[in-house]
């Protein structure tokens, strides 16, 4: 395909599908997004240990051919809009990419970049492990007990842009016949909104939640809803969550009902992955006093928001917490924070989050090694307390340095 702005690596080959899974050739196009803000600082600091690590695991027969993709404020500026059509032409070509963050006003102006290109390109599933790195500051006693991965559904709920502004006429439509038609109460002048989610976006969700649970040697899956007062969408959620895990991995799984029932009383059977549900707002308390009972989590679109920044914060904050949007095969990578303009442009900030989501897509196309290699020297760095601003100000004896310099010592540890 031919683009306007975006100039395709002539040393790299496509990413493509084969027999129903991803086919990655050794010197993939891997797409990446600068981003706004401090997008630059970290972008390219953590591009320079992804290209450090994988020529330290593959010797050189592995190598990323790197091609820039736009959206937010420099699409703007090239393109005219912050969200250009061959963006996405580009991701559905070419299949993975990763990207700073992009810039989001609130209450106002255009829609979230990210529900934007979440929703176009269906990629259904957001996932954002959280475990704690040795070292790292954390506000728990025990933060090594913290380690799970979380699957929000990333297409439905509130986050479907389905409202209406109070005294707009489509407003007082909607109003009228919520009262009139469906006995609806609710006060005048009220905004409105609609919550969707269906069994499909829930079941493929949990599929993908369990697969990842039996693939990885994970011991249980837990639906997290407020299906106790949202009966129809939340708790919709969670009976179609165990329909799934019945009807499609039952030699896979067991209930936490049935677990505790003869003849296993409380045991789980070899080769079996427990899943269970809890509710929304006691699973916020339980991962903080027990959050060593919970593994792989799947959730709705706004809970999955709400827990999985709550929880990046017991291990040191969304400043290293990774992330990724997925569908069936198409994957865009993503540091989880915002754009911190007051840090742009200084080298100040901690590319952690964004470094560890480029290893979630290491790890995504195959090349484990070299994922493995940045974990191993991101601890080995911050065990020298070899650190940015954040983490400096949290420990006693600690080197302050700049982005870039993080990543120097990083690449030094690799």
């Amino acid at each position: 395909m031919a683009y306007d702005k975006i100039v395709v690596p002539q040393n790299g080959e496509r990413i493509t599908v084969r027999e129903g899974s991803l086919h990655v050739p050794d010197h993939p196009i891997l797409l990446y997004v600068e981003g706004d803000g401090i997008g630059p600082d970290i972008t390219h600091a953590s591009m320079r240990i992804w290209d450090a690590a994988v020529q330290k695991a593959y010797g050189g027969q592995r190598k990323v051919a790197w091609a820039e993709i736009y959206a937010g404020e420099k699409a703007n500026a090239l393109y005219g809009t912050y969200f250009p059509d061959e963006t996405l032409d580009a991701i559905r070509e070419f299949y993975v990419g990763i990207k700073g963050p992009l810039t989001t006003p609130v209450g106002g102006g255009f829609r979230s970049l990210n529900v934007a290109l979440r929703q176009e390109l269906d990629l259904y599933a957001c996932v954002r492990p959280v475990r704690w790195f040795p070292n790292v500051p954390s506000p728990l006693r025990a933060p090594e007990k913290v380690d799970v991965v979380i699957f929000r559904e990333n297409t439905e709920d509130v986050y479907a842009g389905i409202e209406y502004m109070a005294g707009t006429p489509e407003n007082e439509k909607l109003a009228r016949f919520l009262r009139e038609e469906m006995g609806a109460r609710f006060f005048e002048g009220a905004g409105l909104g609609i919550k969707p989610i269906s069994a499909f976006g829930t079941k493929r969700l949990v599929r993908k939640a369990i697969q990842y649970a039996i693939d990885n040697q994970r011991k249980s899956v837990t639906f997290v809803h407020k299906g106790n007062i949202q009966k129809f969408t939340e708790g919709a959620f969670r009976n179609w969550g165990y329909e799934v895990a019945a009807q499609e991995f039952a030699d896979f799984t067991i209930t936490e009902d049935a677990l505790w029932k003869e003849p296993h009383n409380g045991r789980v059977p070899p080769g079996k992955i427990v899943v269970k549900d809890r509710i929304a707002d006691i699973m916020f308390q339980m991962m903080l006093l027990r959050p060593d009972e919970f593994d792989v989590i799947a959730t709705p679109n706004l809970n999955g928001d709400y827990l999985s920044d709550a929880v990046a914060a017991e291990v040191g904050g969304v400043g290293i917490a990774p992330g990724s949007n997925i569908g069936d095969y198409m994957a865009v990578f993503e540091a989880t924070h915002g754009t911190a303009p007051k840090y742009a442009g200084l080298d100040k900030v901690n590319p952690g989050s964004l470094l560890l989501s480029g290893v979630m897509m290491l790890d995504y196309i195959g090349w484990k090694e070299a994922g493995k290699a940045i974990i191993d020297a991101y601890i080995r760095t911050v065990e020298q307390k070899i650190v940015t601003y954040d983490f400096a100000r949290q420990m006693q004896g600690a080197t302050e340095v700049k982005t870039s310099e993080f990543a120097s010592a990083v690449i030094a540890n690799l």
